[in-house]
């Protein structure tokens, strides 16, 4: 495959499809509205054409589109991991006719199905971000990558929130209550629901349901908390309406058996946060909050507490309700886990609605920032002995110079005892932001220069650091000796 030329042209294809689509125009209709045979044009989108300047200005004309957008290699974020990896030449070194894979064939597969492979090459850059192969990671890897590429926003599942509430006579806009969810998983789909001592078991300690398919009965820990029955139970009644088989049976999860259940679940999720979490509602808290140009910490506090959901549901809601509605689509999601007494803080959950990967996991047991707003407010939690700590800050990240401003929340892990966790949401700081946000310019929020990792970052003199920068240091030492290994191969060449 000559990938140079074959990228040029299979990006170009790429992009007309795309603007095609997002016309809702078909191959039929564009061929009547530009002239050209449909033939011809399904040859460019499959990148098999390139047209020349005429033809491209004529199409830009049509689709309503810039000239220079069709011709820039730059793709949109959502099929921008297509664009690397073909643009690293990576493909060069995969022996295709092993796979069976023919290379007209792979030009075929990723221009008929640009979002797929895209989720597939997504999935392959974050195990190898991660060095994680478990087949668990692998799963939720596919999962994250689904979600970025869909902005975390799925307009058939805010839908059917909305079909359901008009079906069931629920109304979305004021509170749900668990008596009124109990009602329709009993009366509607024929459950019965019992609360058990789980911690009875050392094994159940960690769970807070288990659902016994035969008999539809539905077990719930009474150690659960009232916003962690109503998701529950709003979950429950997602499986039911979308009608859902491929399913798990315990929250939280213990395995998965396929991919199918791991989308499912996140779709059940998905329906239960928008259930709990009105979209308008949300939306017009959000702009009374954004307005303010100094709000305190209660006051964000008192806005996710109007929401009968843990802090994770309401951070997770705003990941799907910010990219759409208020246009952030740079943000990232990170779920951040602390045992109590120890120096060890884990991130167990994130999402990166943005081309940004950082902050990132890391399996390299190195220490995060100390200076992440997700870290303190795990300390100040312990330090207020508060059960719930809000606070915020804009991180500006030392290696890439990108601000972000995050908001973070921590509370005792319900899951595990004597653990605390903090749910964070960070958007990317752009003029856009800073106009959105009045309390940008408040000398109350603090400003931070953060790393990722303390063995990666190059801030001097940081007090708060937990371990010295030695992969960073290694990265130094090994440039200035190839530096000067390649002065010797100059000198003797």
């Amino acid at each position: 495959m000559n990938i140079e030329k074959d990228y040029i042209k299979l990006i170009f294809g790429l992009k007309l499809k795309q603007a095609r689509t997002n016309k809702n125009l078909s191959l039929f209709g564009l061929a009547k509205i530009t002239d050209l045979s449909k033939s011809y044009l399904n040859e460019i989108e499959k990148g098999k054409k390139y047209p020349k300047t005429d033809k491209i200005v004529l199409l830009a004309e049509k689709l309503e589109v810039s000239y220079d957008h069709m011709v820039s290699l730059k793709l949109d974020n959502n099929l921008a991991p297509i664009g690397e990896i073909l643009k690293s030449g990576i493909l060069k070194e995969i022996p295709l006719e092993v796979f069976g894979i023919q290379e007209n064939d792979l030009i075929d597969i990723i221009a008929n199905a640009p979002a797929k492979v895209n989720a597939f090459i997504s999935t392959i850059i974050e195990i190898a971000q991660h060095y994680n192969l478990t087949r668990e990671s692998f799963f939720l890897a596919a999962l994250r990558s689904y979600q970025e590429a869909h902005n975390n926003y799925f307009e058939d599942l805010e839908q059917k929130v909305l079909d359901f509430s008009k079906a069931f006579h629920v109304n979305i806009e004021t509170t749900i209550s668990i008596d009124e969810l109990a009602a329709i998983l009993t009366e509607e789909y024929g459950y019965t629901i019992k609360e058990l001592v789980f911690s009875e078991q050392n094994e159940l300690g960690d769970l807070r349901s288990i659902f016994v398919p035969k008999s539809k009965t539905l077990l719930l820990s009474e150690g659960i908390d009232q916003p962690q029955k109503a998701f529950i139970l709003a979950k429950e009644i997602a499986y039911n309406f979308l009608e859902i088989t491929e399913r798990l049976y315990t929250f939280s999860w213990i395995k998965f058996d396929n991919f199918d259940q791991v989308l499912n679940n996140f779709y059940a999720s998905y329906f239960a946060g928008a259930l709990l979490i009105q979209r308008q509602k949300l939306i017009d808290e959000l702009n009374l909050f954004l307005a303010k140009k100094n709000p305190k910490p209660q006051e964000m506090i008192a806005l996710m507490s109007g929401f009968n959901v843990s802090p994770e549901s309401f951070y997770q809601r705003l990941t799907n309700i910010l990219p759409k509605d208020f246009q952030l689509k740079n943000l990232f999601f990170l779920r951040m886990s602390h045992k109590i007494g120890t120096d060890t803080y884990q991130i167990k959950k994130e999402l990166h609605i943005t081309n940004q990967q950082e902050p990132h996991a890391n399996e390299m047991n190195e220490h995060y920032c100390r200076r992440w707003v997700s870290i303190r407010t795990i300390e100040e939690s312990l330090a207020q002995k508060k059960s719930h700590f809000f606070d915020a800050q804009i991180s500006s990240y030392d290696n890439s110079k990108n601000e972000y401003l995050v908001f973070s929340s921590a509370t005792p892990d319900p899951f595990k005892e004597d653990c605390i966790r903090s749910i964070s949401v960070g958007i990317l700081i752009t003029p856009a932001v800073k106009k959105k946000f009045k309390f940008m310019e408040d000398d109350a929020l603090a400003k931070q220069v953060v790393g990722v990792t303390c063995e990666t970052c190059a801030v001097k003199n940081c007090l708060e650091r937990a371990s010295p920068p030695i992969q960073l240091e290694q990265k130094i030492r090994n440039e200035n000796t190839d530096s000067i290994v390649q002065q010797y191969v100059a000198k003797y060449s």
